[in-house]
This record gives C-alpha cells, sequence and structure tokens, in this order.
C-alpha cells in the first residue's frame, strides 16, 4: 500500500488505516474489560471471498454493533478463534471493509465524521429525518453508492433501519441484494443495548454479557426469489421476524417497552 493510495470513494487509505488502528485502540476494553463479548462463527469469516460480501444484522446502537464488527471481523482474519484478545490483529486491519450509515447521523460531529472516514457508506434514510417521519424516494446514488462499496469489499448493514427491535426489515435490503449479488452473511447481536447508551458511545453499564454470532452465508436465488421471500428469509436469519416474538418472554417484553420509553423522554 503507498502512501498516497485511495479507495472507490476518494479515502486515503494510509489515513483511515491509522484512524481504524486508534478507534479500535480506544474502543477495545468496551469489549474485553468493562463487558464480556461472546463470539460464534469466526472461521466462516476467514472462509468469505475478499469482495462482495454484504453482512446483514439486527441493530442495537448507532456505533457499538459495529465497532464490535470491525474488532470481531479483523481477529478472525488474523486467526484469532472467537476472540478478540490480543489488540495485534489490528495493525494491519482489512481496509475494504464499510458499513451503511445515515448520512445525517454521520455529519453530527467530530467523532462521527472521523468514524465515516474509517468505513461509513452514508446513505439518505427515506423514511426518518431530524427525527421526524418522512416518506421520500430512495436516490439511486445511495444503491450505487453501497454497490461500489461491494464491489471493492465487505459491506455492514442493519436493514431495520432503527435500533429498535422487530421492526420490519427495509425493501431496498432486498434490491441490493438481487442487483449486486452478494454473498450474504446474517449477524445475531444481544447485549449491547444493556451496555451502551443507545449511541453506543457511552458504557451505560458493565458486567453484561455481549454476544456476535455469524452465521453461514444464506442460500439465495438471486434471479428468480422475490424480494419479500429475501426479505423473510432476511427476518429469520438475523432473529427479528415477527413469529419470534411469540417466544420472547412477557418481562423482556416489558423491559424493552419501557427502555424505549425511557429514551424518548430523554431524547425530549
Amino acid at each position: 500500500m503507498g502512501l498516497f493510495d485511495k479507495n472507490p470513494f476518494g479515502h486515503n487509505l494510509f489515513i483511515k488505516k491509522w484512524l481504524i488502528r486508534i478507534l479500535a485502540l480506544l474502543s477495545h476494553q468496551r469489549y474485553k474489560r468493562f463487558n464480556t463479548l461472546e463470539i460464534e462463527g469466526s472461521e466462516i469469516i476467514r472462509n468469505l471471498p475478499n469482495k462482495n460480501v454484504l453482512f446483514v444484522s439486527n441493530h442495537q446502537t448507532y456505533f457499538a454493533d459495529v465497532v464490535a464488527m470491525f474488532h470481531v471481523f479483523n481477529a478472525s482474519l488474523s486467526g484469532r478463534e472467537d476472540s478478540i484478545k490480543n489488540l495485534g490483529y489490528i495493525w494491519q486491519p482489512k481496509l475494504n471493509m464499510y458499513y451503511v450509515a445515515a448520512a445525517e447521523t454521520m455529519k453530527k460531529s467530530l467523532l462521527t465524521k472521523i468514524m465515516a472516514y474509517a468505513g461509513s457508506v452514508s446513505v439518505e434514510r427515506t423514511w426518518r429525518s431530524e427525527g421526524q417521519d418522512v416518506k421520500r424516494q430512495v436516490k439511486m446514488s445511495d444503491i450505487s453508492s453501497i454497490g461500489k462499496a461491494l464491489n471493492d469489499g465487505w459491506v455492514i448493514t442493519f436493514p431495520q433501519g432503527t435500533t429498535t427491535p422487530w421492526k420490519p426489515l427495509r425493501k431496498g435490503t432486498a434490491h441490493i441484494i438481487k442487483k449486486y449479488k452478494p454473498v450474504v452473511v446474517p449477524v445475531v447481536i444481544d447485549g449491547f443495548r444493556r451496555s451502551f447508551d443507545k449511541k453506543g458511545l457511552r458504557i451505560k453499564k458493565k458486567g453484561i454479557l455481549q454476544s456476535l454470532v455469524i452465521k453461514e452465508p444464506l442460500q439465495i436465488d438471486y434471479e428468480n426469489e422475490s424480494s419479500e421471500s429475501i426479505i423473510e428469509k432476511l427476518e429469520y436469519a438475523i432473529e427479528q421476524h415477527p413469529s419470534f416474538l411469540k417466544v420472547i418472554s412477557k418481562q423482556d417484553l416489558l423491559a424493552f417497552e419501557e427502555e424505549n420509553k425511557q429514551r424518548k423522554w430523554k431524547k425530549n
């Protein structure tokens, strides 16, 4: 890698490498010391192609989820077995790894702008803006940006577009899958909502067991399978299909509802 090499988005790879190293150093203890991160599926990461891979995950915080994935994916590629011990794995991070995020979120502060440079594919949300519900057309430039990232490497996306559990998946994800035909890898996370604040920047509670499970790539018929069928398959894979509500205890549901009320109250 040359000093002035850039990725398809014009970001200098030398700068990006150092940003990832620094952010990893600052965040590592959040998953190793203050809380415990239980990992499954590292061997799946090592068997994936170098590009055109789409990770589809449920969402619990704005940033802690994706930062954990950067740790786990890089550690797995460096030979760690379901572990992020020994931060040396981040010295040579995978630079062609991206995550989809709302453009308005990534422009809010210096920290979010730094995190955007480290790997964000920023898109304009079609259903929400500045805390208000909206309805607008999908920007084809956003679809193209995700395609550009897939052509270069790996992309992490949260198709619910919200940290609220069991919300419907956005159909745009199925459109991207049918258009670019990536390897689709489901990821299921848990514990981040309890251990971090909504943004995932502040530790809310210590001693929480977090989990990150990487599942086998989905079998998808890109040409013949309908978008609805793909969405349903994704909902089951990331354990966000409505049927999962039937096996969630009433106590847990009430806890989720109360937590969402508290967040809304604090925001207002």
